[in-house]
């Protein structure tokens, strides 16, 4: 009933949204959002890299991705004032990518599909590793979900447990770089975040336990893709940002739960 293209932008919106929430927890718990802008508005500058030198796109994203978290992990590391300096970085990356990706004449036409995502132009390919990063990504969470929960939320704790909060905070800027890298083409690098802190922050309601957060956030993530999509395919609007438009709407929806 459904073409094929709709069929696999709903499975890579699932699949990005697996990885969105409980990673999107964790930058919700360690207040982390301003992170997230910076490494999301640093992939344009991997996607002016990738057609510049011709290879693909998430090889360039990821590796300009990695970069940032490492960048990041460092100046925490220093006691740099983080607000202030991620803000630098955040809005900084996104103009040198913005002035690097002018220099590729072929990628002009398509940077509204680089900034807010084309998620129905998503192929075969692009789904295959998706979902294995997504995979990855969710397998390395639950390996370490007990250090990186512990550490997340008191720091101190987890040094008297023997935790390193640095290297764990390292792990998750790893982990949020190869999302941002899957992200790309779905979402684009300016909604990234969104689809990272929304969903999380809406299922803060529902939240009993860490675990419960995390999973309440993946199926905030699903319904949010799915919603989007179909009004998409309805509306006629964009389909990055009707994704996030729907988040945004069951986040409103959740905060008058809270206040009833």
């Amino acid at each position: 009933m459904l073409d094929d293209f709709f069929v696999r932008a709903v499975l890579a919106g699932l699949g990005l949204a697996l990885v969105a929430g409980p990673l999107g927890s964790f930058v919700v718990w360690r207040r982390m959002a301003y992170f997230g802008d910076s490494t999301a508005h640093a992939a344009i500058l991997g996607v002016a890299m990738a057609l510049a030198f011709d290879m693909s796109i998430y090889i360039g994203t990821l590796v300009v991705a990695v970069s940032m978290a490492f960048l990041v992990s460092s100046l925490v590391a220093r006691g740099q004032v983080m607000d202030t300096m991620l803000g630098v970085l955040s809005h900084s990356a996104l103009a040198f990518g913005l002035v690097a990706i002018s220099f590729v004449p072929s990628a002009r036409s398509d940077l509204s599909g680089y900034l807010f995502g084309d998620i129905l132009a998503v192929g075969r390919p692009d789904l295959a590793l998706i979902w294995t990063g997504a995979i990855l990504v969710v397998g390395l969470l639950v390996l370490r979900w007990q250090r990186l929960v512990t550490s997340s939320l008191n720091e101190e704790l987890a040094m008297a447990a023997g935790i390193n909060p640095k290297f764990e905070r390292l792990v998750l800027s790893l982990a949020l770089a190869v999302v941002v890298a899957l992200a790309i083409r779905v979402v684009g690098s300016l909604l990234i975040s969104a689809m990272l802190i929304v969903p999380a922050a809406a299922a803060r309601v529902w939240a009993r336990s860490p675990e419960r957060m995390a999973a309440v956030a993946a199926l905030i993530a699903a319904a949010s893709v799915v919603a989007g999509l179909f009004s998409s395919l309805r509306l006629d609007t964009p389909a990055g940002p009707s994704i996030v438009t729907a988040a945004a709407l069951i986040f409103l929806v959740s905060q008058g739960v809270r206040r009833t």
